[in-house]
């Protein structure tokens, strides 16, 4: 069992120092990251213990696993010393907090709220369109098709579940990310899955309000299903590697990990796919070919940090999200 360690404190930041923060500070046998961030946010008289930024003399790598036991960080306990910095300043209005990357200050709001917000917005418009049709499409009184329906059905199932999959399923590594994201990240989500993809699909005389092709209907349609069950297949493995408010990174295999480093955008496009081959709507297409070049960076990010982080113990990939293409 480790014993209690006195741990030596330094600022990271000598130009912005932690004015109040201790030269040291005592730790229980067994403590962990998040034990420290409140230790020194108690003695320093930080409010908010997330302010506290850590990282390791050596490689000023951030320690981003909240409950890993500073014991076993052999860079902070061979050094017995560690990097302190914060990530905000306070105020009595309100925090300003710098996001991980300390590119952008501003006032923080949680990741689910902002993923909660942004997933919600398609769901909306869609619906508005649809009731709005009379008043902003010349023969917008006109029913619409099956094939609109069913287009309909399918975008508004996978925001609800990804609504659901936010809510209950995903575990975020950091807990805020600047307010700014939320209308960034909203804009996107928006205009172009919602009102731009709405507008254009229930136009009366949009391909899916004159398609007679139900074969093809079924076609997208059982490709869409079969996308969105193996993409929420890997969110629910994905959300067993790491433990009950953790941070910590497993390397993840089977559920298409042997093929790419993501298989979840694997088959989020699969599911789009199918979309697109029942809507016939060009700005269904758009937006998720958008989407797709943004996962796409994502995945190539995730490869990276995989092979920086397990060394030779991870498979390296060759293809990132879809097989023998990317």
């Amino acid at each position: 069992m480790a014993a209690a360690t006195t741990l030596k404190l330094t600022n990271r930041s000598p130009k912005q120092p932690i004015k109040r923060l201790p030269a040291s500070v005592e730790l229980p046998a067994g403590a962990t990251v998040e034990d420290v961030k409140k230790a020194i946010a108690k003695q320093a008289g930080i409010g908010d213990f997330n302010r506290i930024g850590l990282s390791d003399t050596t490689t000023k790598k951030t320690l981003k696993d909240r409950r890993a036991l500073v014991a076993d960080i052999p860079a902070v306990a061979d050094a017995g010393e560690i990097l302190v910095k914060d990530l905000g300043t306070h105020s009595p209005e309100l925090s300003y907090l710098y996001c991980e990357t300390n590119r952008r200050i501003g006032p923080q709001i949680a990741w689910r709220t902002v993923f909660l917000i942004e997933y919600f917005g398609p769901i909306p418009i869609h619906a508005a369109v649809i009731a709005a049709r009379p008043y902003i499409f010349p023969g917008g009184d006109a029913p619409l098709s099956n094939t609109q329906w069913l287009s309909f059905a399918l975008i508004v199932g996978h925001f609800l579940k990804r609504e659901f999959e936010t809510a209950f399923i995903h575990k975020f590594s950091a807990s805020t990310m600047p307010v700014f994201n939320v209308f960034k990240n909203s804009f996107f989500y928006w205009a172009s899955f919602g009102l731009l993809s709405a507008l254009s699909l229930y136009w009366p005389r949009s391909l899916a309000a004159t398609a007679r092709e139900p074969a093809i209907d079924a076609v997208g349609t059982a490709l869409c299903l079969f996308g969105e069950t193996g993409n929420a297949l890997v969110h629910y493995y994905l959300s067993t590697l790491r433990s009950a408010g953790g941070t910590e990174r497993k390397i993840p295999a089977g559920y298409g990990f042997g093929l790419v480093t993501c298989p979840n955008y694997m088959y989020e496009v699969l599911a789009w796919v199918g979309i697109i081959i029942v809507s016939r709507d060009w700005a269904v297409a758009l937006s998720i070919a958008i989407g797709g070049a943004q996962m796409y960076i994502w995945a190539k990010g995730k490869e990276k940090a995989y092979r920086q982080e397990f060394g030779d113990k991870y498979k390296k990939k060759r293809f990132v999200m879809l097989p023998g293409l990317c």
